[in-house]
């Protein structure tokens, strides 16, 4: 019974004291204060948990028995405060702990979704170099490709640790984008197209390491509510582009060149910020960690509301620089709540760590049940070690076709040669690279149809705040789904796609006001896409190499956006353009930007594109027959059984 709690004499990390940790303390001072511990909340902790004991041999399982006191300690522990003497070793546990390094990788998922922006700057790169409607999908699609072609990121992350990661990305994510800035901006000669290309492609493929080090980790971290969890962490980067918005132009005021220099230095800054907080730890059961997860949804959507809101303001009204700064200085405190929670969660594990637990001596009789039982786990559990180091010894190229069964860690070849892999890389090729394109190309659509710069700015924002809501609706809506009914989650991925089919039709069908729908309808679809893609891969094939599989998985988001995007999008653009020069008289020559004004002039593009996407939908189908009785059996089972319990 006592494996079930900490054990006595834990020996919390030591470290020296930092500056920071007496700022850190000041706060932590604030959330305790009104939790002060009181002999009516002691005694009916005990009371609590010794009950819990007496009644042993009532309960049917040993896991009605960990569920309840896990319930029980769990909901009253944390009436109790901190003692002055506690502070500073709660500090340093909090601060090397799973619940700061969620809160950091939320922070670092938050400045990870620059790419989304590239329609607003997008423009500037137009006018300022000269380029026409295909060299700008061109670039498109380099961005595309940093930002979806992680394997480097994923190899990295296999042979080093997580702080390697961070700071690299953090190198790539501020050479890559300062170029661009000094090129627009006219501090560097003019470069060429291909010298933008790698600028670009430099510049998001950092993206690639920040989801590597922050999101792979929180997902080994909190492996049994991994749906949640990447609908949490992708919501957060969903969200960027609305709050990268903000703090430019409360920063910098309505200049899209200095967007460029916001998104090269801040996340970088972000990352070196927390480079050494987020590492991988071994799973623990925490009472309720879905609710708490929860509560950080709650957080994030309040979060994503009131940057919706503020972005209709912006529309409707004129702000000043200090309302912009204002209503920034909001959405910096709301980015911050997630913080509160976690170290309200860290306070539960730090008092159910200090429970001085002493089982009755009544059930000492049962456990040599227990006992035996769990030498039959660890007996079967070393002869599958067994097994798996013989696998292990014989090279990747003779195991390729010996493929384990679904959810058990494949090898990196057996999982992108398998039918289940090559199914989802069909679906995401059609489905993300729609999604993509139509992203990319938002801003020349509301240019096309008449709307005014600072509404197409909008249209921008929402697209990025209902990314948001995409994601973590299919995270947490997913994981509910599968839980309580066990429906496969590549099922959600197919009503996804065939959403987004909608979305395309009414850029390619045009009515007054419709881009907004469009707008919210493709975002929302978009950001959906990506926590469905990566939990069905972290589920299928295992986390042993997820880090390398997920980036893989990523690849036919690329090479769906070069095909759609620059290769028929782009071209089709370009050609009603010039179709509206000739009848107004003039050539290609005679203008500097190339520009298409009318409702023919992405109707092809999206027609294609909503077939396309729904040609997706269907192969998705393939994927959800294949797997469901996969998903009928309890998939986390083993994680469970492998998770420290609090």
């Amino acid at each position: 019974m006592q494996s079930w709690i900490l054990p006595r004499g834990h020996n919390y990390p030591s470290c020296h004291p930092h500056p920071f940790l007496y700022g850190f303390a000041f706060l932590v001072i604030l959330c305790t204060t009104v939790a002060r511990p009181t002999k009516e909340n002691t005694r009916l902790e005990f009371f609590l948990t010794n009950s819990l004991y007496s009644n042993f041999h009532s309960l049917r399982t040993r896991e009605e028995l960990e569920i309840m006191v896990e319930e029980a300690i769990g909901s009253v522990s944390i009436r109790r405060g901190l003692k002055g003497h506690e502070l500073l070793p709660f500090t340093v546990q909090f601060l090397r702990g799973r619940w700061f390094a969620l809160f950091a990788s939320f922070l670092i998922m938050a400045g990870a979704g620059a790419t989304y922006l590239f329609g607003t700057y997008s423009k500037e790169i137009k006018a300022t170099l000269g380029y026409d409607q295909t060299t700008l999908n061109l670039l498109g699609f380099f961005k595309d490709l940093g930002a979806n072609v992680g394997v480097l990121s994923g190899l990295v992350a296999e042979v080093t640790p997580t702080w390697f990661v961070l700071l690299l990305g953090a190198a790539l994510n501020f050479g890559g984008y300062f170029m661009i800035w000094l090129a627009v901006t006219g501090k560097i000669a003019k470069p060429k197209v291909w010298q933008m290309c790698i600028y670009i492609c430099v510049g998001a493929n950092s993206q690639n390491f920040a989801n590597t080090g922050a999101l792979v980790t929180s997902v080994k971290n909190f492996p049994e509510s991994r749906g949640a969890m990447l609908g949490l962490l992708k919501g957060f980067t969903g969200l960027s582009g609305a709050v990268m918005t903000q703090l430019y132009l409360a920063i910098y005021g309505n200049d899209s060149k200095s967007l460029i220099l916001l998104i090269g230095w801040l996340p970088a800054a972000i990352s070196l910020i927390f480079v050494y907080t987020i590492r991988t730890m071994r799973p623990v059961r925490h009472p309720n960690e879905l609710r708490v997860l929860y509560h950080f949804l709650y957080a994030s959507i309040v979060l994503a509301v009131f940057l919706m809101a503020l972005t209709l303001a912006e529309k409707l009204l004129t702000f000043s620089k200090a309302e912009y700064a204002g209503a920034t200085t909001v959405v910096c405190f709301l980015l911050f709540v997630p913080l509160f929670i976690s170290i309200r969660e860290e306070l539960v594990v730090w008092n159910i760590k200090k429970q001085p637990i002493n089982p009755p001596t009544e059930i000492a009789a049962e456990k040599s049940k227990p006992e035996a039982v769990e030498s039959k786990q660890e007996a079967s559990n070393l002869s599958s070690s067994e097994q798996a180091d013989e696998k292990a010894g014989k090279s990747c190229f003779l195991t390729i076709f010996d493929r384990p069964d679904r959810g058990e860690n494949y090898t990196i070849l057996q999982a992108l040669t398998s039918i289940d892999m090559l199914t989802l890389f069909l679906a995401t090729f059609c489905g993300l690279g729609s999604s993509l394109t139509a992203v990319d190309n938002l801003g020349q659509i509301g240019e096309s149809l008449g709307y005014p710069n600072k509404t197409v700015t909008s249209f921008v924002s929402l697209v990025s705040i209902w990314n948001y809501f995409g994601r973590v609706f299919s995270g947490f809506v997913s994981e509910t789904l599968l839980a309580k009914y066990k429906l496969p989650r590549p099922l959600m991925m197919t009503a996804v796609l065939l959403l987004a089919c909608i979305g395309y039709l009414l850029v390619a069908f045009p009515a007054p006001g419709s881009l907004y729908i469009a707008s919210i309808i493709i975002g929302f679809s978009f950001g959906a896409q990506l926590p469905l893609l990566f939990a069905i891969i972290s589920e299928l094939f295992g986390l042993k190499h997820y880090s390398t599989l997920f980036n893989c998985g990523q690849l036919a988001s690329p090479l769906g956006s070069y095909i759609f995007n620059v290769k028929i999008t782009g071209w089709l653009y370009d050609r009603e353009a010039l179709k509206d020069l000739a009848e107004k008289g003039l050539t290609r020559s005679s203008v500097k930007e190339l520009t298409c004004i009318g409702t023919h002039c992405y109707r092809v593009q999206f027609i294609i594109l909503a077939a396309v996407t729904f040609f997706g939908a269907l192969t998705s189908l393939i994927l959800v027959v294949r797997t469901r009785s996969f998903y009928k059996s309890d998939i986390y089972k083993k994680f469970r059984e492998n998770a420290e319990k609090l």
